[in-house]
């Protein structure tokens, strides 16, 4: 989709490919080059306007869904980008390219967040390449799909908690003494907060936990100077659905939305590009809600 279709006005309902999507599964965590249909990153479509010029942003699973997106949208707008992903080489390598389209330098490190000193190490890396941290996005998750409370393996639990919790607090702790007043942390939760998907027991409570910490925070860096807010995406079209859930569930995903459709990481992109910028300089503990028209109330 070009910048002239992006910008007409549409049809929500129709803007997108809809379910019934075909039938496809993925090994864990799945790459972009495997989906069907294409995800839209706005590769095509996002045109920046200089509202992160000279910002610095580490981004967790930069390499392919929302990441790529956010990745995309912050070097159009003028951010040099770290892109940090698990071990998905060819998709950062893609990701890292459009960034380096923009003009903008973008830096690739693979490993696992669930460890403190990898997280310590992004950070690390970060300030090497480029002397400052002014964003911080935690956007990278793992989840599962169960179907009793029987098939989730302990292990599994634990890890699910350790790369989408416990990650963001390594992050959040090693980056803020090199965030300055006015540098911004964004999270990504989940509609699953709100409602939450009975076969994503672990991921789902997760991201309320994401919810808790973002308030939680937001309140205590605001004498820092430091805005911490999240985004809360409903159903969206990424590698992580095939990889993560029955074939069947992903040949209807995002049905069950007002929209009738997932959304696609291009349409959350200007989100974070919100509350990095300085457009939201009054938010902070705050959440923005992209939920194909889920309630999150």
């Amino acid at each position: 989709m070009n910048q002239a279709e992006e910008n007409k006005q549409q049809d929500p309902k129709e803007q997108y490919d809809k379910p019934p999507f075909p039938e496809q599964s993925q090994d864990v965590p799945g790459t972009e080059d495997e989906l069907t249909p294409k995800a839209d990153h706005g590769e095509e479509s996002y045109k920046g306007s200089g509202k992160l010029e000279g910002r610095k942003a580490i981004i967790t699973g930069g390499d392919s869904g929302i990441g790529r997106a956010v990745a995309i949208a912050f070097a159009r707008e003028g951010a040099d980008v770290l892109i940090s992903y698990l071990n998905e080489d060819e998709d950062a390598q893609e990701t890292a390219k459009y960034v380096e389209q923009a003009g903008r330098k973008a830096v690739l490190v693979p490993g696992d967040i669930s460890e403190e000193a990898h997280c310590q190490e992004i950070v690390r890396r970060a300030v090497a390449e480029f002397g400052q941290i002014d964003v911080l996005v935690n956007n990278a998750a793992f989840q599962m799909a169960r179907q009793s409370l029987q098939e989730i393996p302990s292990e599994e639990f634990d890890h699910t908690f350790k790369t989408n919790i416990y990650a963001m607090f390594y992050l959040c702790k090693a980056a803020e003494p090199h965030m300055k007043p006015g540098s911004t942390i964004v999270n990504t939760t989940s509609v699953n907060a709100y409602k939450p998907t009975p076969t994503l027991l672990a991921y789902a409570a997760t991201k309320g936990a994401i919810q808790n910490f973002t308030a939680n925070l937001g309140q205590l860096l605001a004498a820092k100077g430091i805005r911490v807010n999240c985004v809360a995406p409903g159903p969206v079209w990424t590698p992580l659905i095939p990889s993560t859930m029955p074939a069947e569930e992903v040949k209807s995903f995002g049905k069950d939305t007002p929209l009738k459709r997932p959304g696609q990481p291009a349409e959350l992109a200007a989100a974070y590009v919100l509350l990095a910028s300085q457009d939201s300089s009054y938010m902070t503990g705050s959440t923005i809600q992209i939920t194909g028209g889920t309630p999150t109330i």
